[in-house]
């Protein structure tokens, strides 16, 4: 079941109802619309990702591979209840491994996007990217090739207001200069959406990204080497 003008019907309707009641009385409508295709997409997606890393949690299922569609409104001024976005994440189990970079596929009424990164890195991964920018670790050197040869994705991320390597060229301090980072394709072709070309289409551009993501997964998983 691909995605539909009923999947971003209900997210909208859901946000706007705020309410646990109106989901509730709903939720036919949103395990049909919002999980279902999902799950499938998900589990088309699961054959390339394992290429990638065979060590990626693909199960298709909310809290695994699915967000779930609650907010965690604990420590937040806004009480909204649900939100209007939702994702799939490949990433290595969370239970065993911390903070890696996964890949990522999400939508909301506003369009959808997908990608390659972390949600948030810590600063000794930021520390050994940097530091491996600046030696020409061959990680790197494959990454920006590659990064280079497409043109499908951005590199995204938080930068400091005054760069840190006036010494560097332009290029390297886009790299040099981040305080996060992630590879990400912003899209608004809703026809796109709804097709059953999606997740070959997402598969194949996400492929691309692969010298980036083993790149991001050494930087997390080496000791800092600054």
């Amino acid at each position: 079941m691909s995605f539909s003008e009923k999947t971003i019907q209900f997210l909208i309707e859901n946000k706007i109802e705020n309410s646990r009641d109106w989901f509730t009385a709903h939720k036919a409508d949103y395990l049909r619309f919002v999980v279902q295709p999902l799950a499938e997409f998900v589990t088309a997606l699961t054959p390339p990702m394992l290429e990638i890393d065979p060590m990626f949690d693909c199960e298709p299922k909310i809290n695994r591979a699915i967000s779930h569609i609650y907010r965690d409104t604990r420590f937040s001024k806004d009480k909204t209840i649900f939100r209007d976005v939702v994702w799939c994440l490949f990433i290595r189990d969370k239970k065993l491994f911390h903070n890696l970079p996964g890949f990522f596929f999400e939508l909301s009424p506003r369009g959808f996007r997908y990608g390659c990164g972390f949600y948030i890195a810590e600063p000794a991964t930021m520390a050994n990217i940097r530091q491996f920018v600046l030696t020409n670790n061959p990680f790197f050197e494959k990454a920006k090739e590659a990064f280079d040869r497409q043109k499908i994705f951005n590199l995204d991320g938080d930068c400091y207001k005054k760069t840190r390597f006036p010494d560097q060229s332009e290029e390297l301090r886009k790299w040099l200069d981040l305080k996060d980072i992630c590879f990400i394709c912003d899209n608004i072709d809703f026809d796109l959406l709804y097709s059953e070309e999606l997740s070959k289409k997402v598969a194949d551009d996400l492929k691309i990204l692969t010298p980036e993501y083993r790149f991001l997964l050494l930087a997390s998983i080496s000791g800092t080497v600054e």
